[in-house]
C-alpha cells in the first residue's frame, strides 16, 4: 500500500516547482518507462507499478533497488497518475545535465516559445525519428520534464539532448551555422537543396517566431499552402521540413 507521504510527494511532481526542487521527473506507461530505463541515460529513483509490470521487465528493472520498487494496485496507481487511463507503471527519474551541443555536420532544431506540452513532446519524437539529437529551446518554452511532454515524446526524450538558452545569443555565437526559419512569409521549402548541416527554427504555435530571431535567420522557409487553413501545427511543420530538407547520410 502506498503511504500518504509518498502519494503527496508524487502528486507534487506534477508541478515544475517541485520537479526542480527535487531534480526529478515523472514518466508513465510501459512504453515510456521501458525506453527510459533501457537508455541508461537517467537514474531511476522509484518505480511504482502493478505486479505484472515488475514480472515482465525484471531484467530491465534490475538496477533499481528493491526498496525503490513499489507494487501498487490499479486503484492506487490511479491516484498518482495524470493519465485518464493509468497504464501499469509510473517511474520517477533524476534529471540529467545536457551534453555539449556540436553543430558541425548535423541538422538541429531551435524552438522559440513552444508552449504546448503535446507539441513539444511530439517534436522530440519527430527529432528522434530523423536522428536529430540536439533541440535548443528558448527559455520560455515549456519544460521538457513536464509529464505531458514526457508522455507525448513516447520515450524519445531518452535519446534527445535538450538545452534551454537565449536563442538570439546562441545564433549570434554560432554565425557559421545557417539558420532556416519556418515562416508564412518565407520562400517555398521545395526550392531549397537538401542539407546535412544547419539549424531549423520553429516558432510559437500562434505568434510564430520573434522578429529579432527572424532577422538573424539565414533564410525564411514556408511549406506551400494549397487549401484554406491559416497555419500548420508546430510539430507537423517540423516533421514536413525535416523530411524534405534532411540530406540522406
Amino acid at each position: 500500500m502506498i503511504s500518504k507521504s509518498i502519494l503527496k510527494y508524487i502528486q507534487s511532481l506534477h508541478h515544475k516547482k517541485f520537479r526542480d526542487e527535487h531534480d526529478v521527473f515523472i514518466a508513465e506507461g510501459p512504453k515510456v518507462v521501458r525506453d527510459i530505463l533501457a537508455s541508461r541515460q537517467f537514474v531511476c529513483k522509484t518505480i511504482c507499478g502493478v505486479d505484472s509490470f515488475f514480472n515482465e521487465y525484471e531484467e530491465l528493472i534490475s538496477p533499481v533497488e528493491q526498496k525503490d520498487r513499489l507494487i501498487l494496485s490499479e486503484i492506487e496507481l490511479e491516484k498518482i497518475s495524470l493519465l485518464q487511463t493509468p497504464n501499469k507503471v509510473l517511474g520517477i527519474f533524476y534529471k540529467r545535465q545536457p551534453e555539449k551541443v556540436i553543430l558541425k555536420n548535423s541538422l538541429n532544431l531551435l524552438l522559440d516559445d513552444i508552449r504546448d506540452p503535446g507539441n513539444m513532446g511530439t517534436i522530440i519524437r519527430i527529432a528522434d525519428w530523423f536522428a536529430v539529437k540536439n533541440i535548443i529551446c528558448s527559455e520560455d518554452c515549456v519544460d521538457q520534464y513536464n509529464p505531458k511532454v514526457v508522455q507525448a515524446s513516447m520515450g524519445s526524450i531518452a535519446r534527445a539532448n535538450i538545452i534551454y538558452t537565449d536563442l538570439k545569443k546562441f545564433i549570434d555565437d554560432n554565425k557559421e551555422i545557417n539558420v532556416f526559419a519556418a515562416s508564412l512569409d518565407g520562400k517555398s521549402l521545395y526550392t531549397f537543396d537538401k542539407i546535412k548541416e544547419g539549424l531549423i527554427l520553429i516558432g510559437n504555435e500562434s505568434k510564430g517566431i520573434k522578429s529579432e530571431l527572424l532577422k538573424s535567420a539565414t533564410a525564411q522557409i514556408t511549406i506551400p499552402r494549397f487549401g484554406a487553413a491559416e497555419s500548420l501545427n508546430a510539430a507537423v511543420a517540423t516533421g514536413i521540413i525535416l523530411s524534405y530538407l534532411l540530406k540522406d547520410v
